[in-house]
């Protein structure tokens, strides 16, 4: 059986611009692109330093 590679966000950014140069290609009709995303949301951790926290302003 052959081994899978998760999505990464990298990957998933690419697959998103492909779409976004060819809007009627079957990567973009088909909605693959947002799936990518998807997978590579569920597949990568948060980065604990990256969060938008305005508890700070005054």
């Amino acid at each position: 059986m052959a081994r899978s590679t998760p999505m990464d966000h990298e990957s998933a950014d690419r697959i998103g611009a492909a779409a976004r140069r060819d809007p009627v290609s079957p990567t973009a009709t088909s909605g693959f692109d947002e799936r990518a995303q998807d997978a590579a949301d569920r597949n990568e951790p948060p980065d604990p330093y990256d969060y938008d926290d305005n508890s700070h302003e005054d």
